[in-house]
């Protein structure tokens, strides 16, 4: 199952590339009207119209095959997911061990070079906030 998740990512990968590199190739729909006014960009590789559906056709294509990737990348996620815990419980905390509680009358952990702070007396009143 690994290597088709590999496989997958490499195709999501490439495809992700390819499209990218089409998107910066391809012209805005504001080129046409500095073209036609003389700017010199009227030519091209594939003609003049040739391009604009050449090029948005491919990067449609790629987009297709890169939502296609994505999907079955989420998929095989959640199956791989559930499949090793079918009989635990299938919350990531569910599978965290317990941490090891600290015996009792044991001090806490301290920080080596850390000062504690000095104890605050208790206040006068016996705890209570007296009100106006």
């Amino acid at each position: 199952m690994q290597i088709w998740v590999n496989i997958v990512v490499v195709i999501q990968l490439l495809s992700a590339l390819a499209m990218i590199g089409l998107v910066l190739v391809q012209h805005g729909k504001g080129a046409d009207m500095g073209a036609s006014f003389g700017s010199g960009s009227a030519g091209s590789l594939f003609g003049a119209s040739g391009s604009a559906n050449f090029l948005s056709r491919s990067t449609a294509a790629l987009a297709t095959v890169f939502f296609a990737c994505t999907l079955a990348l989420a998929y095989m996620g959640h199956t791989r997911a559930i499949a090793p815990s079918a009989g635990e419980g299938t919350s990531v905390l569910d599978r965290v061990a317990p941490a090891a509680s600290e015996p009792a009358g044991t001090a806490p952990a301290q920080i080596p070079g850390l000062v504690p702070p000095p104890a605050q007396p208790a206040p006068a009143g016996g705890g209570a906030i007296p009100s106006n």
